[in-house]
């Protein structure tokens, strides 16, 4: 009895001794982040380079509230555990990971983002240079394509809420806890038990789309704004888009993302710089204006494609669960994604607009290949230098999901580990990078029509990951805590997405096919 007696008061302070520890180096870090230590975000760095699956050890160990244990009466029992109380607990009671036992390997000690940055990370992902492509949205669609820049926001903000609630379940106590870290989490939830793992590598398969996707729109951007703004020189636009890869061979070395992120913010602000130069020379000729053209009409065989080049611009649900788990105020999630979506609109839809009423039925897919050329060379090597800076980022992302995925899932990969004993990387695992891209200037060269690859982006995965699977899952999860009007709204969502997805793709296809052949012949 004694013994007993002398083990639990050993435990105690050990404990207790810990809990101070933690709660320390915690203040301590805050301090830092306050003083400006804290990692630099990217431009979709959160979006692309913390997507799900991208960082797996760090979302093994999702920040837990375990310093509230003493403070909130919280009992510690045998080996330490805490009962109940984490807000980010994997479950509601069992135990969390043994790697976070250790005093001051908590992943809480790391400073985490407030609503303010975590909204500018939102921003930086749905309001990126793919917002040049817009206007070329409008000229096949009308009023009806500004209606539907605001109706995607709506629903994009609405399946990014829905996604997050689909991470808590409510335990005995009838209060919520994270049970789930990531998008593929929510997905083999809904898959199991019959199909535990379906639902995840669908997700990835998704997820890995969208980002090689994302890199081939870079290289057939870089190489459409070259063309145009150098018209004058014997190269060609595929030309180009070698030269813009070949710049680009450097990133199958990168380990990390240090070196990119350094740029990033400059990238952001040049890029909102040229948005305002752009709406500026439109707004110098609004004497000009083709309200006239601007009708409620559609193009059928061409609206289609705007819907996918609509969605894509809006899509971030991939990185909204590392998101809202990286936040200090997870509360402030509904609110940060509010104003977030809705000055996406408005920017947008002013954007669009303005873009086209100027040069209306003259409006090309990269709206930057209209203004005058003595404007354009300068504009277009911003945008550019932007996008070659910006490859990175979805390519390492992508790199890192088939890694993790294909060749280090455990004893469960395909294939063996890229890796070496000591971390470089093997030669295959190189010429694999080095493949990827190669196939994304292959791509490019065959079919360089950024609307296009926009489009079949934006209905292929853009709809699925935004539209379909958000409602889907919370109505598999969630159904007995919803109320009529969120069943309503779900089911009509994943109705009109399945409906633009399978529109939009089948377009897409034909054109890319269209594309393609003229391509192989010319």
């Amino acid at each position: 009895m004694a013994h007993l007696i002398r083990h639990k008061l050993t435990n105690k302070l050990t404990n207790a001794a810990h809990t101070v520890s933690n709660k320390s180096q915690a203040k301590v870090s805050g301090v830092f982040a306050r003083l400006g230590f804290q990692a630099a975000t990217d431009e979709e760095g959160l979006g692309f380079a913390e997507c799900d699956d991208l960082d797996y050890d760090y979302r093994q160990g999702m920040q837990m509230d375990v310093l509230q244990g003493e403070e909130e009466g919280g009992q510690m029992e045998g080996d330490g555990e805490l009962e109940g109380d984490s807000h980010y607990q994997r479950d509601g009671t069992g135990p969390r990971p043994s790697s976070l036992k250790t005093a001051g390997s908590l992943e809480e000690d790391k400073p985490k983002i407030t609503s303010w940055e975590a909204g500018w990370n939102v921003t930086n992902a749905i309001q990126g240079m793919f917002v040049l492509g817009l206007p070329y949205a409008i000229l096949h669609g009308g009023y009806l394509g500004l209606f539907l820049i605001i109706f995607a926001a709506v629903v994009c903000c609405y399946t990014g809420k829905i996604l997050i609630a689909c991470l808590y379940e409510e335990n005995e106590d009838g209060i919520k806890v994270r049970v789930r870290d990531s998008y593929v989490d929510i997905a083999n939830a809904c898959c199991a038990p019959r199909f535990p793992a379906l639902g995840g590598h669908v997700v990835n398969v998704a997820q890995i789309i969208e980002l090689v996707m994302t890199c081939i729109l870079y290289v057939v951007v870089s190489g459409n704004l070259m063309y145009n703004s150098f018209p004058g020189f014997p190269v060609s636009q595929k030309a180009w888009s070698v030269v813009a890869t070949a710049a680009l061979l450097p990133c199958a070395f990168l380990k990390n993302l240090k070196a990119v992120s350094k740029f990033s913010l400059l990238c952001t602000l040049a890029h909102f710089v040229i948005n305002i130069l752009v709406i500026a020379y439109c707004l110098s000729r609004a004497r000009e204006w083709a309200w006239e053209k601007v009708k409620f009409y559609i193009d059928v065989k061409k609206f289609p494609i705007s819907i996918g080049i609509i969605v894509f611009s809006y899509t971030s649900q991939i990185f909204l669960p590392s998101l809202e788990g990286n936040m200090q105020k997870p509360s402030e999630f509904h609110c940060m994604m509010d104003w977030t979506h809705i000055s996406a609109c408005v920017l947008k839809g002013l954007f669009a607009l303005v873009a086209y009423l100027t040069w209306a039925d003259a409006t090309k897919e990269v709206i930057t290949d209209n203004l005058p050329s003595t404007i354009r060379a300068v504009v277009n090597l911003f945008l550019v230098s932007k996008a070659l800076l910006s490859y990175p980022l979805p390519f390492f992302a992508a790199v890192e999901v088939l890694e993790k995925s294909l060749f280090q899932d455990g004893g469960r990969a395909l294939f063996p580990d890229c890796y070496g004993p000591g971390g470089q990387l093997k030669s295959w695992g190189l010429g694999l990078r080095v493949a990827l891209v190669v196939f994304t200037l292959l791509m490019a060269v065959f079919v360089p029509h950024f609307a296009l690859l926009m489009g079949l982006t934006g209905s292929l995965t853009g709809a699925g990951l935004c539209f379909l699977l958000p409602s889907l899952f919370h109505l598999k999860l969630q159904w007995r805590n919803l109320l009529w009007h969120h069943v309503f709204f779900d089911v009509s969502i994943f109705i009109i997405g399945g409906i633009c997805a399978i529109s939009g793709f089948i377009h897409s296809i034909e054109g890319l096919i269209e594309a393609f052949r003229y391509n192989i012949h010319d």
